[in-house]
């Protein structure tokens, strides 16, 4: 469960959360922080990280972050080809 010092270790955190998930919607997160021996926000905690951080765990930090640059990038030139877009509308009107 946990480690010499208290702290719990990552997998028994990931196991918990786990079984919280699953039990979601049938009152079961305080059931199942109750068997584990841990305070309900405790697990609260544990579970907004896990959901915070889900696609680290899949594409690592500098994969995501890579991603997040692109979608940036991609949704500064969508803006700009709207600026121009909507330029050319407008000349186009006026002749």
């Amino acid at each position: 469960m946990s480690t010499q010092n208290g702290r719990y270790s990552s997998a028994f955190k990931f196991q918990v959360v786990l079984e919280s998930l699953k039990a979601e919607g049938k009152g079961g997160e305080a059931q199942v922080a109750r068997a584990y021996g841990i305070h309900p926000v405790t697990l609260s905690n544990w579970k907004r990280q896990f959901l915070q951080r889900g696609p680290e765990v899949f594409g690592g930090t500098e994969e995501v972050k890579g991603y997040e640059k692109r979608i940036a990038d991609l949704e500064r030139v969508v803006g700009q080809k709207e600026v121009e877009i909507a330029l050319l509308t407008n000349f186009l009107k006026g002749r």
